[in-house]
């Protein structure tokens, strides 16, 4: 756990006790700072009461006296765009922040350090697990942490040298103030969490601060696919000397992408290019990083290898729970003489059309529809390609399994919420590769 100096004898309240609430209750105390704790659910609240009894006062700080308060930390996933306490933090002067910027303020008490910090609307979990991959295959310290993993707060400070890889959403940035990273790295921006924000534009603003907060003599990495992303490089570029804004469009890696089994795809190319930029401006050499690149295992549910029978390779692309993130799965798989992709899609639908999808319908050899969006993507569907109205997970998997050769692909990329059948994508991806595992196996489902 990170403690410091700097929370001694402060006061903060804490709202929301999930992980990271848990995380700087915990660092708070430790550091011995007086604490106000409050989650609306009763079993956070009676954890944080056993763990620390009278060492804090559990109450909720809407309502209360903030006055002389030296912050209110909150969940990333309060809005804050609604919610009482900003307003009630803003009347009497008291910063509304998160634990990245408790984790920015404890700095100066760890052992000699760098921060990169990852954001962007698509790839940042992938592109910071590489670039930890990448590191730590180099043989330096480091942790990984903030939207991806164990808080930051509640791992143990790395020894002098260590790096720390933060993947940040644009609410963790909101929450965050004085997070000066030695590398950043801004991937992309496109349309997301709009009823959170003023429109795109006020979305775009968030996205930007995370470069902003650095100093002129920091490095900052950018991906060059939207406009959006490069006025910022152009912005940050003109505050900072020549060799410090780097821009990654792919070129450098390309040729090198077909070695690298978990990392396909123009998105994943987009992924595999800012990290090699973010870990080079640590000093890294391509001697050191180039050899890591075909060792990454990618992340669970994100175009994850989960088998290879018969030869059909089976992977599961849960967390593509939109049109948007299955178009680059579908992009991964141009079609080839022996190659043919059995996509199954479906769910819990976020909108009405394929259309991002639509200019890799030409990769897919049949479609395999389920869930509640099931039918209307099967109408959507069946102008361009053999469509299975399978409507259950198990029957898609069966029916794609039957219908694939070897040099096939059975891709899960549903494009589509979850919760019509699942808890979440996690658990949709799960059962994905429980019943491939099952049916492989001559079982049933």
């Amino acid at each position: 756990m990170i403690t410091s100096s700097a929370f001694a004898g402060k006061r903060y309240a804490v709202l929301g006790l999930a992980r990271s609430g848990l995380a700087a209750v915990r660092t708070l105390v430790k550091s011995g700072a007086y604490v106000m704790a409050w989650d609306n659910r009763d079993e956070p609240r009676q954890q944080v009461m056993a763990e620390f009894g009278d060492k804090l006062e559990l109450a909720d700080p809407v309502g209360a006296d903030l006055a002389g308060f030296d912050g209110i930390v909150v969940s990333p996933g309060v809005p804050l765009n609604t919610h009482p306490i900003a307003s009630e933090a803003a009347a009497v002067g008291v910063p509304v922040i998160g634990d990245i910027e408790l984790f920015a303020l404890a700095r100066e008490d760890l052992p000699a350090h760098r921060v990169i910090g990852i954001t962007g609307t698509n790839g940042k979990s992938t592109t910071t697990a590489l670039v930890h991959h990448l590191l730590k295959s180099a043989a330096l310290p480091v942790r990984m942490g903030g939207n991806i993993g164990l808080p930051i707060l509640a791992q143990e400070p790395l020894p002098a040298g260590g790096v720390y890889v933060l993947e940040l959403s644009s609410y963790q940035i909101d929450l965050t103030y004085s997070l000066a990273c030695e590398v950043t790295a801004l991937l992309n921006i496109t349309p997301d969490h709009l009823d959170r924000y003023d429109g795109f534009t006020g979305y775009t603003a968030s996205k930007a601060r995370l470069s902003e907060m650095q100093r002129a003599e920091q490095h900052a990495v950018f991906g060059t696919g939207d406009p959006e992303t490069l006025a910022i490089a152009s912005r940050e570029q003109a505050r900072r000397a020549p060799g410090l804004v780097h821009y990654a469009d792919g070129s450098r890696v390309a040729a090198m992408q077909p070695d690298w089994p978990t990392l396909q795809g123009p998105h994943n190319l987009q992924n595999a290019a800012v990290a090699v930029e973010v870990v080079e401006a640590l000093g890294l050499t391509e001697g050191q990083w180039r050899p890591a690149m075909a060792t990454f295992k990618g992340l669970p549910h994100r175009m994850e290898r989960v088998a290879e029978a018969r030869g059909v390779l089976y992977i599961n692309d849960s967390k593509a729970t939109n049109p948007a993130s299955t178009a680059p799965a579908l992009a991964a798989f141009p079609p080839k003489p022996d190659r043919r992709v059995h996509w199954i899609l479906g769910g819990l639908p976020k909108g009405d059309d394929l259309d991002e999808c639509a200019p890799f319908f030409g990769n897919v050899a049949a479609a395999y529809t389920i869930g509640e969006a099931g039918p209307k993507f099967a109408q959507l569907l069946e102008p361009y390609m053999p469509v299975r109205r399978s409507e259950m997970m198990c029957e898609a998997i069966r029916q794609a399994m039957e219908e694939a050769k070897p040099g096939d692909v059975v891709l899960l990329s549903p494009a589509c919420a979850s919760f019509d059948q699942f808890r979440d994508y996690e658990a949709r991806g799960d059962t994905f590769r429980q019943i491939v595992d099952a049916l492989i196996e001559g079982g049933s489902c």
